[in-house]
């Protein structure tokens, strides 16, 4: 299990330019495994945990998400990579967003999927509710509350065993330590703004954005789009703000067609 400075967990596999996925915030490396093995056949595909999530280390104060483009900075000079192709979902997504206008030169392409370039007052009140179920203690409440925002409507009528399954699984096996990092890694994004800074990126972008997705809206991302010189936009039908994985498939042929 590959380490970086005995904190971050990471995983690299695959051949040819290297691709730098970022988590959502209820996201860990191993939720990208069905994504990699797709795109391993044409990428240096890395994954890693933020601290907070997953396997790496818990922090035991709040910051700020910035701090996280930072960790991505010295992961890729670890790894001795000069330049990368990021991949950023929701959380993720912004620190992909930070992370190439304030670190350009180590970006090759850019995809940003499913977020905001400033949370807003509806946005940040609804981080509060999660924040709060997580305080409980209770696992099986704050995903009661987020699932309906996190997927959409087709896919809840359509999936409604698989999500009640998933509800009951994800509940068994989150505990006090895994909840009280979300706070804080939802803490650390209430008050991301960087729109205006935005419009410093240079590196080809592609926006990625979806019809029912009520976390992200998709106006609010033609928005961005606009915002970025260099950008593409694509919006995905009958999804919402798991995006990525009620339609993986797509969502990965959207990404090797713009990286390639």
């Amino acid at each position: 299990m590959p380490y970086f400075d005995s904190q971050i967990y990471y995983e690299r596999v695959g051949n040819g330019e290297p691709l730098i996925l970022l988590n959502g915030i209820m996201m860990s490396a191993g939720s990208w495994a069905y994504h990699v093995d797709k795109l391993k056949e044409h990428f240096d595909v890395i994954t890693f945990d933020f601290k907070d999530q997953g396997r790496s280390s818990r922090m035991t104060k709040d910051y700020d998400i910035m701090e996280r483009s930072i960790d991505l900075l010295n992961l890729m000079d670890h790894l001795k990579i000069k330049k990368a192709h990021i991949v950023g979902v929701s959380y993720g997504a912004h620190v992909a967003e930070h992370f190439a206008v304030f670190h350009p030169e180590r970006v090759d392409k850019l995809i940003i999927s499913n977020a905001v370039d400033k949370v807003d007052n509806y946005l940040r009140e609804l981080g509060r509710s999660w924040e709060m179920a997580a305080a409980t203690g209770n696992p099986e409440l704050l995903f009661r509350l987020s699932f309906p925002a996190i997927y959409s409507r087709t896919f809840y009528n359509s999936n409604g065993e698989w999500i009640e399954e998933r509800i009951k699984n994800a509940s068994k096996n989150t505990d006090k330590e895994w909840l009280n990092g979300f706070i804080r890694l939802s803490r650390s994004g209430s008050y991301f703004d960087l729109s205006e800074e935005i419009k410093k990126i240079k590196a080809p972008t592609l926006l990625i954005c979806a019809d029912e997705d009520m976390i992200t809206p998709k106006d609010t991302m033609e928005e961005m789009a606009k915002k970025i010189c260099n950008s593409s936009f694509v919006k995905m039908q009958k999804t919402g703000h798991a995006a990525f994985y009620e339609k993986a498939d797509l969502w990965c042929d959207n990404v090797e067609e713009f990286l390639a």
